[in-house]
């Protein structure tokens, strides 16, 4: 086998490196900078040039080499590749060649392009690890534009009525995909720290966002009626929130989907985005590579392990640490 999946995480013997290992390792190949992929720990890091900046902020001292999409590297006796995964800016799937055999392992992805992150790129291989966060036929995207002017019409009636608009999204890559699709001629945005933080990363790298200020102790809000808030998921729920009195709330995340999931989160609105692939997302990036054997990890792998199966794949799971996206995780991709 070209990958065996090991404690550490999953592991490459012709060249001696893990793929996003949840354990300390010697080498590690990195899909992207979200926690849950991007640990500290490691003795050397391989990642897209995009995806550096924000790893080393928030890893701090590490050994990072970086590689450009489509640059091929040998590494032992493997050949790798990263190519776009349309998950957030930076993010790769990793494509492992030994002998004439190809796997590629995924990472998170999603097929839509959101004008923001490097569009996703099917690659065709023998093997797939895939994710399936959301691998069941209930989860499908309305188009973004759909999305955006939601958020538009929710932002512009709260301002109407003297009112906040307090928006919960992942403080790397969600925050930025909204940011760079409203319209900011709406209002004023304020941001919390940690999207605050990634807003200049990204802007760094010659990314495109709208002007945001970020809320400090000395804020006043007060002086940016109308405001659109992007805030953390985690700081949603605590005191940070009380200076913005009586606020709307909202939620971007694929799980608006579920309506138990609204109600549990007490939010105004909840806006369905992911920066995950949905149910026909996943199978039409499935189906593009070519693969016969697939292997899925995180999200309803039982489920979708089994209707892989019945259409013809030799279907596996594999146990790993990732998260996927979820709402009731710390918001640890970029702190404050």
């Amino acid at each position: 086998m070209v990958l065996e999946f090991r404690p550490q995480g999953i592991y490459c013997p012709a060249g001696d490196f893990f793929i996003d290992p949840w354990r300390p390792v010697d080498r590690a190949l990195i899909t992207h900078g979200h926690a849950d992929h991007a640990r500290w720990g490691h003795k050397s890091y391989l990642a897209t040039k995009a995806a550096a900046p924000v790893m080393r902020f928030r890893l701090g001292e590490i050994t990072l080499d970086t590689i450009e999409y489509e640059e091929a590297r040998q590494i032992g006796q493997a050949r790798v590749s990263f190519h776009p995964a349309g998950h957030v800016p930076g993010s790769a799937q990793i494509r492992v060649e030994v002998n004439g055999e190809v796997w590629v392992v995924s990472g998170d992805y999603k097929t839509v392009d959101d004008g923001l992150s490097e569009p996703f790129e099917p690659v065709r291989c023998h093997t797939f690890i895939s994710e399936c966060t959301f691998g069941l036929p209930v989860f499908t995207w309305d188009k973004q534009d759909d999305v955006v002017a939601q958020i538009n019409g929710w932002w512009q009636k709260n301002k109407e009525e003297g009112r906040f608009s307090v928006l919960g999204a992942y403080a790397l890559g969600k925050a930025q995909r909204i940011l760079a699709n409203v319209d900011a001629s709406i209002g004023p945005i304020l941001t919390h720290g940690a999207v605050e933080n990634t807003n200049e990363i990204l802007r760094n790298q010659g990314l495109s966002l709208p002007d945001t200020t970020r809320v400090t102790p000395e804020t006043n809000v007060k002086d940016h009626p109308g405001a659109l808030v992007m805030a953390t998921p985690s700081a949603m729920g605590g005191p940070w929130m009380r200076r913005f009195g009586q606020a709307s709330t909202a939620f971007a995340s694929g799980w608006m989907a579920m309506r138990g999931v609204r109600r549990r989160r007490a939010a105004d609105r909840g806006f369905i985005m992911s920066d995950h692939a949905d149910w026909d997302g996943l199978n039409e990036a499935i189906k593009a590579t070519g693969a016969e054997r697939v292997f899925v990890t995180h999200g309803y792998t039982s489920v979708f392990a089994r209707w892989l199966s019945e259409q013809g794949y030799d279907a596996g799971i594999v146990e790993t640490e990732f998260e996927g996206e979820s709402l009731d995780q710390p918001d640890a991709e970029v702190v404050e």
